[in-house]
C-alpha cells in the first residue's frame, strides 16, 4: 500500500528528529583543532593545534605546537619549548616512533605526544619526575585531558615494543585537583 504524502511527511519529520541529535552530540576526530591549557586561575592558553585524518577505523594526527606562544628553556642539557606563569610548563615530545593513531576509544597516542613537565621557575634544570600526563576523554564539545603525575625518566631508553604505549594507567597517578598551575588540557 502506497504512503500518501503526510504519512511519508510524518515517516521523514520522525527519522530527522531522531538523527540529528545524534549527529549534534558525536564530536568529530575530524579536521583541525585548536589546542588549549586552562589554568587554575580560569584562563585559557592556545598553544597550537592537530590535525586529525580519518582512516578506516582509526584516525591519524599530527600536532602544530605554535612556537610563538612557547618560550626555549636549556635545562638538563636539552631545549625545551615552555610557558612561564606560575609554574614553568614544557611539552616534552614523545622520542620514539609512534603511529600516530588514534580511535574514539584509545586516546593513547595523543596523549604521549602532550606529554609536559613542570618545574618552580626558582628550580634549576628538568625534573624528569615532575612529568604531567593528561589522561584524554572525548566529549560532546572536544576532548579534555586531566592531568595525572608521570615519572619522564621511564622513557629514557626505547620500550621494548613501540607499538603499545608505554606509560599505562599503572605507570600514573592521579594528582589533587588545582594542584598544579595548568588545570587541565583542551581540544575543540
Amino acid at each position: 500500500m502506497p504512503l500518501n504524502l503526510r504519512q511519508l511527511g510524518c515517516l521523514l519529520f520522525g527519522i530527522s528528529a531522531i538523527a540529528l541529535p545524534l549527529s549534534a552530540t558525536a564530536w568529530e576526530l575530524s579536521g583541525s583543532k585548536m589546542i588549549s591549557l586552562q589554568t587554575r586561575d580560569g584562563k585559557t592558553i592556545a598553544i597550537g593545534s592537530v590535525e586529525f585524518t580519518p582512516k578506516g577505523e582509526s584516525t591519524t594526527f599530527a600536532l602544530h605546537l605554535d612556537h610563538a606562544k612557547l618560550k626555549d628553556f636549556f635545562l638538563s642539557m636539552k631545549e625545551f619549548k615552555c610557558l612561564e606563569g606560575e609554574e614553568i610548563h614544557c611539552h616534552v615530545p614523545y622520542p620514539y616512533p609512534n603511529p600516530g593513531t588514534i580511535t574514539r576509544n584509545d586516546l593513547r597516542w595523543l596523549e604521549h605526544s602532550l606529554l609536559f613537565l613542570y618545574k618552580q621557575p626558582k628550580d634549576f634544570g628538568a625534573r624528569l619526575w615532575n612529568g604531567l600526563y593528561y589522561k584524554m576523554t572525548l566529549g560532546e564539545k572536544g576532548i579534555v585531558g586531566m592531568p595525572q603525575a608521570v615519572d619522564l625518566v621511564q622513557i629514557g631508553a626505547p620500550p621494548a615494543d613501540t607499538s603499545i604505549p608505554p606509560y599505562g594507567p599503572g605507570d600514573r597517578s592521579d594528582i589533587t585537583p588545582d594542584s598544579r598551575w595548568i588545570r587541565s588540557l583542551s581540544i575543540e
